[in-house]
């Protein structure tokens, strides 16, 4: 009883923690490792045939999940997939068993969007292959990341840009900031492969930095030669952007968008 009851109280405080946003990241850290040194002395996640004890079970579901909305405030990945991957059995295994979490498609959702910024697609559709069709459509968390792959395969980045606007949770914001580096990066890449220059304004809408500044820290970043006239001045390359499709096609997508974006603004 006494250990149930320190296992108990650390969990309050880690609690604490997570609705502070994790501020004291060495502090959560020490409440974690030792919440899951006690979990291993109670049956947190039996195996097959073992007796199902609700208390502990409920715990260790609920010290897993603030660990693993942890791990992305500390940007901590490979802690966040092991979490997750322990999450599923309590989400699967036990749905019968135990009172539906709070957390449950939001880290469900988490998970698909990290899967979405790695190009891990056929994970994704594995992991969607698990959910209802009602969760897939109406459930935020889930709808989310499966809008912002839909965008993906369409070429829509404008929406991909537009949808930092609407991250479901502020836990999606890591995820989603990767995502759209990445595609800004391979817009970029593009570009460099496809204009002998382009004006500082033009690169941004392509981009769509919206900050002037903003543009020139990115432009110095990717080593941009910027002349007086505020073009940036490339090397034209006449090498594939991938396999498939040229930087001068890519470019004109990115042009289209560009002219999208516009648009909308």
């Amino acid at each position: 009883m006494a250990h149930r009851d320190e296992l108990n109280s650390l969990y309050v405080q880690l609690s604490s923690e997570y609705e502070k946003g994790f501020s004291d990241v060495k502090k959560c850290s020490g409440i974690l490792e030792k919440l899951k040194i006690g979990l291993t002395h109670i049956a947190y996640l039996p195996s097959v045939g073992a007796p199902l004890v609700k208390d502990d079970l409920l715990l260790g579901r609920n010290v897993l999940e603030k660990g693993a909305l942890f791990s992305i405030s500390a940007k901590d990945i490979p802690a966040f997939e092991r979490y997750v991957a322990q999450l599923k059995s309590y989400y699967l295994d036990f749905s019968n068993f135990l009172p539906e979490s709070t957390l449950k498609y939001e880290l469900l959702g988490l998970n698909l969007l990290w899967l979405l910024t790695q190009n891990r697609v056929a994970e994704f559709h594995t992991e969607l292959e698990l959910l209802s069709p009602n969760d897939i459509q109406k459930n935020v968390f889930i709808h989310y990341p499966v809008s912002l792959e839909q965008y993906l395969m369409e070429g829509c980045y404008n929406k991909i840009f537009h949808a930092k606007n609407q991250v479901p949770a502020p836990s999606f914001n890591y995820f989603l900031d990767i995502l759209v580096d990445t595609i800004r990066d391979e817009i970029a890449v593009c570009m460099e492969k496809s204009f002998d220059k382009i004006h500082l304004s033009e690169a941004a809408k392509m981009l769509s930095i919206t900050n002037i500044n903003s543009m020139k820290e990115y432009g110095n970043k990717r080593e941009w030669s910027l002349n007086s006239g505020d073009y940036y001045l490339f090397q034209i390359d006449v090498k594939k952007c991938d396999d498939s499709l040229t930087a001068l096609e890519l470019a004109k997508q990115a042009i289209e968008y560009a002219r999208e974006l516009e648009m909308i603004v």
